[in-house]
């Protein structure tokens, strides 16, 4: 637990359950008579204790192995964390600006602690020290936590499905940034950090996220998350992701997949191997010419009639044959779910307005997206979680509007104490929705000059297969 006096600013909007143990009423009363202070059960703290049913910020001290000396730290890791994440909510422009108004509210937090460093040069030497495990152990906490709270919505058509995309941000243009990132894109484009979200479709919030230079790969990023997804995963993208050594990785790990084929795909038809095709499916077989040396991956194709502006018809790729776990309606409906992930990187960068970042030197970028991240994932566990309570859907959490809510916690929390305090705030949250009235005109989006527009995938190449071609398919599957 910790300690929290009357003029805390933070704690209102800093809750993520208003559920409190008896023990913790206990204490609020035996406390209270003392008038000094007041403590308060960690179970209504921000993103760590509330998050778990145990202390996580102090488990995390507690694997902390770097040297110190005493009386000379002066960033223990709980601070270090709250205030990163506090840093990503507030509206200054300004890194330093924004360090100021975070570190006043981890002071307010913890009263009867030793005060964090007073400059951000000092933060920034301290959050290099952080351990790579930390960051590990509080994702995967994370990640314990987003099962729990999505409840019902974990899984939607039977499967736990997972859109995957990447998206690139830019940083300022210094010589360190310039010379260790990169860019990709346009021309005269800046230096970028290229992020891979797994984005989970049941409850709309991020499961897992690689950072790498702008030039580096999705498709390596996503083989680095695969070992971290659950049972009865369903993995859906788009065709950035259709290849085959990619393809055959998640094969591997046992899950299963669901990914367009564009015009850049060629596809065999007719590849004698034994294989049962049914009267309303096709059978295809992925089999690049510098993959000859390795058996040809047997897929599912499932054709689907656009129904966009143009029209048009659009390919899938799948790994599961079984119609009934998995029919071409539902697929379809997959599928256009996966815009959500799209819909994610918009409130990253315009809701929380990251799309262009302020560190000055790459490892100090990385650690401002990876912050990003999580600060977005807790906030929306903290509405989803209520939101669930509510017996509603997630996916019609309002980041924008959930992000209010805590803004205005932050400003005003005598008010929020008036408003039912703790409770209000949950109420609020739980308030945080999208708008339901239908539309009467278009909300398309006006023809920007600088905007790219690029052109549908298109269909695979489909082509059947010669004789000699299934005689080494056939030969190289009886010596594997």
């Amino acid at each position: 637990m910790f300690v929290a006096t009357e003029k805390t600013t933070s704690l209102p909007m800093l809750c993520l359950s208003g559920h409190t143990s008896k023990e913790a009423y206990y204490e609020y009363s035996r406390r209270r008579a003392q008038g000094e202070f007041v403590f308060i059960s960690s179970g209504i703290g921000f993103g760590h204790e509330g998050l778990s049913h145990g202390p996580l910020f102090s488990e995390l001290e507690r694997l902390d192995r770097r040297p110190q000396r005493e009386g000379v730290r002066r960033w223990s890791l709980s601070h270090l964390h709250f205030t990163a994440l506090l840093m990503i909510y507030t509206t200054d422009e300004a890194l330093k600006d924004r360090f100021e108004s975070a570190r006043t509210c981890v002071i307010e937090m913890f009263p009867g602690r030793r005060r964090p460093g007073r400059t951000y040069q000092g933060f920034m030497k301290a959050q290099k020290r952080i351990p790579r495990k930390m960051v590990g152990h509080l994702k995967d906490h994370l990640r314990q936590h987003h099962q729990r709270v999505a409840g019902g919505c974990w899984e939607r058509f039977g499967w736990v499905p997972f859109a995957c995309d990447g998206s690139r941000v830019e940083v300022p243009r210094t010589n360190r940034n310039q010379a260790r990132l990169g860019c990709a894109g346009r021309e005269k484009t800046g230096p970028q950090l290229f992020v891979t979200t797994l984005y989970h479709m049941g409850t709309g919030l991020p499961w897992d996220w690689q950072i790498g230079k702008g030039t580096e790969s999705e498709r390596d990023h996503l083989r680095l998350m695969l070992a971290k997804l659950p049972p009865g995963s369903l993995i859906v993208a788009d065709a950035g992701f259709t290849g085959y050594a990619l393809m055959r990785t998640i094969l591997a790990h046992g899950l299963s997949f669901l990914i367009r084929a564009g015009s850049n795909v060629s596809l065999l038809s007719g590849l004698d191997l034994e294989w049962e095709i049914h009267d309303n499916e096709q059978a295809v077989w992925l089999w690049p010419q510098n993959q000859r040396h390795l058996p040809p991956l047997k897929l599912r194709l499932i054709r689907l009639q656009r129904v966009s502006a143009g029209g048009g018809e659009m390919c899938l790729l799948t790994n599961v044959f079984d119609q009934e776990r998995l029919p071409d309606e539902t697929a379809a409906i997959l599928y256009r779910m996966r815009w959500g992930v799209e819909l994610f990187y918009r409130s990253y960068k315009q809701t929380l307005g990251q799309q262009k970042l302020r560190s000055k030197s790459p490892r100090a970028a990385r650690w401002e997206l990876h912050w990003g991240m999580t600060a977005l994932l807790l906030l929306g566990l903290m509405s989803v979680a209520e939101i669930v309570g509510r017996g509603r859907d997630p996916l019609s959490l309002s980041v924008a509007q959930a992000l209010r809510v805590v803004r205005q916690a932050m400003r005003s929390p005598r008010r929020w104490r008036g408003r039912g305090g703790l409770g209000g705030l949950g109420v609020r949250l739980a308030e945080a929705l999208k708008d339901e009235y239908r539309r009467r005109s278009s909300k398309t989006a006006h023809d920007w000059p600088r905007k790219k527009k690029e052109t549908p995938p298109g269909t695979p190449k489909i082509r059947a297969a010669t004789e000699d071609e299934s005689r080494c398919a056939q030969g190289i599957c009886a010596a594997a």
